[in-house]
């Protein structure tokens, strides 16, 4: 079992990686004695009952939401709160988020508003939430604009990843998990990077060992940067690495329609790209990249049918977009990404219009 702390002074909180943390940990990170488990169809008949078994002394229920990324938003973020004031629960309650990156964000943002703040913990069953959406506090729901337009930063009490979720998890899933874990290595750690190449038939085939260590490693790298930049007003920008193009892509086609991991994935690809394109990046260094995306079974390429026009448009509407200005998270190198918003803005649109006819 590995335990590690995210460090954020008064709002620092424990990380636990490993089988069966569940029963040993969320218990006793309940402060108040009332709880809300939210979830959603496809998880609640996996885990919501071995959930519940560990909140049998405390006033609790249970919120079992539709499955997707087309129902983050305000209609269903709606049915937490009903449930919370039917059940007159008060400000000393506990959310609890089991699922996904859907329902984790969706469930941390009713927490950072009900009654103007109420604790939450995690327990993230999917890869990507486990690596990504559950570590840092960043909470919110989609607007049809836009992709976590509408959110607030409220920190949990605790995650707990239980290794044993992702036994059921479905193949896309995973694939799509593993594209936020290449990202740390792409970012700020290319002996990771290295590392997942390495191992990589050992991760995809599920070994348990693996897994844990590079959940461990992603965790690691992201609670360093949360740390560092809890609000994201320098550095913590770099984790967004593919998402400008990614969020772009989610919200085009439709949420929903492309898994998120998907999406980033072919928006790594096209920042590599568009990095080699400005002089940046070499070409081998792009190889690479490529070349473990494609191994891993994820898109490189973003969906047919999607205009220059499109994107520009859409990601001109991204949160890290400034004064008409598209910031883009760029490569200098494998392990070495910064936030580039002075490249010329003629060079994006020649880029898209190459990359999309390329298909």
């Amino acid at each position: 079992m590995i335990q590690f702390d995210v460090d954020l002074g008064a709002r620092s909180y424990p990380i636990h990686i490993g089988q069966h943390v569940i029963e040993p940990f969320l218990a006793d990170a309940i402060s108040g004695d009332t709880a809300l488990v939210v979830t959603d169809e496809h998880v609640a008949p996996l885990f919501l009952n071995k959930v519940l078994s560990q909140l049998e002394h405390l006033k609790t229920d249970s919120v079992v939401l539709p499955a997707g990324e087309q129902h983050k938003n305000l209609t269903t973020l709606t049915t937490i709160f009903d449930r919370l004031l039917e059940r007159r629960f008060d400000r000393h309650t506990t959310l609890i988020a089991l699922g996904g990156g859907v329902v984790g964000d969706m469930t941390g943002f009713a927490a950072a508003c009900y009654q103007r703040g109420v604790d939450f913990i995690q327990i993230p069953t999917t890869l990507l939430s486990q690596v990504d959406s559950s570590v840092g506090g960043k909470t919110g729901v989609n607007h049809p604009l836009g992709k976590n337009m509408i959110g607030a930063f409220h920190q949990p009490q605790c995650v707990l990843i239980d290794t044993d979720s992702l036994c059921s998890l479905p193949p896309r899933e995973y694939k799509a998990g593993m594209a936020e874990v290449i990202k740390y290595g792409l970012i700020n750690d290319r002996p990771f990077f290295d590392w997942l190449v390495t191992h990589h038939d050992a991760l995809m085939e599920g070994n348990l060992n693996l897994l844990a260590e590079a959940i461990e490693r992603s965790c690691r790298n992201k609670a360093k940067i949360v740390a560092k930049d809890e609000r994201e007003s320098g550095v913590r920008a770099l984790l967004n690495l593919g998402h400008t193009f990614g969020h772009a892509i989610e919200a085009g086609l439709g949420y929903g329609k492309w898994l998120h991991g998907e999406a980033v994935a072919a928006g790594m690809s096209m920042a590599a790209h568009f990095s080699q394109q400005l002089g940046l990046l070499d070409k081998e260094a792009v190889q690479q990249v490529d070349a473990l995306l494609e191994h891993t079974g994820l898109p490189r390429l973003p969906p047919a049918g999607m205009s220059t026009q499109v994107f520009l448009s859409l990601m001109s509407a991204d949160k890290k977009a400034r004064r008409g200005v598209i910031n883009l998270i760029l490569l200098k190198n494998i392990g070495e990404a910064f936030v580039c918003s002075d490249y010329p803005s003629a060079e994006l649109e020649l880029f898209l219009d190459r990359y999309l006819s390329s298909q």
